[in-house]
């Protein structure tokens, strides 16, 4: 199945850019409807119902579980008292 937008992306964790890419949406469906273009304004209207749904109603973000890097130890010499 095809994602028109993939809400596990890092980009739509803030919830300030998902708001602004509805309203944003919203806004140009407006401008269509204005502008008497109402086959373009039932376009947006679609878009924009979309980008609601997946980035704000159903939203769940992942939990990112940070995997830790195995530690390489190094193999320091022998200390010894010895100078020579």
């Amino acid at each position: 199945m095809m994602k028109f937008i993939d809400p596990d992306h890092p980009f739509y964790r803030p919830l300030w850019v998902r708001l602004l890419i509805v309203v944003l949406c919203t806004l140009w469906t407006a401008v269509e409807f204005w502008n008497g273009a109402s086959t373009w304004g039932m376009i947006f209207l679609a878009v924009s119902a979309y980008t609601a749904c997946v980035l704000l109603i159903f939203f769940k973000p992942k939990v990112e579980v940070a995997e830790e890097a195995p530690k390489i130890e190094t193999a320091e010499p022998a200390k010894t008292d010895d100078p020579a």
